[in-house]
C-alpha cells in the first residue's frame, strides 16, 4: 500500500517518493490543451491541493516528462518543451 504525505509536499516529492498521488493530469491537459489565450482563475477553499496544482504545473512546463510516465498526460501528444516558470 502506497504512503500517503502529509504537509505540503510538492508533485515532485510525491512521484520520487512512490506515494499516493491521484492523477489529475487530465485535467491540466484539458486546461493546457485548451487555453488559447484565456486566463483562468483558480479558487478552492483551504487544504484542497492549489499548492500541488501549482508544483505539478511547474514540473510539467519544466518539461520533467520522466515524473510523469504513468500517469494520464504521458500517453497524449504534449510537446514537453521546456518553457520559463515563474513561481
Amino acid at each position: 500500500m502506497k504512503e500517503i504525505l502529509t504537509g505540503n509536499p510538492s508533485f515532485e516529492e510525491i512521484i520520487e517518493s512512490n506515494s499516493l498521488y491521484v492523477d489529475k493530469t487530465k485535467e491540466i491537459y484539458s486546461l493546457v490543451k485548451n487555453s488559447s489565450k484565456k486566463n483562468y482563475f483558480i479558487s478552492r477553499p483551504r487544504r484542497f491541493g492549489k499548492s500541488l496544482l501549482i508544483s505539478t504545473l511547474e514540473a510539467l512546463f519544466k518539461g520533467r516528462k520522466e515524473l510523469f510516465e504513468d500517469l494520464y498526460i504521458a500517453n497524449t501528444d504534449y510537446d514537453w518543451k521546456e518553457y520559463p516558470v515563474l513561481r
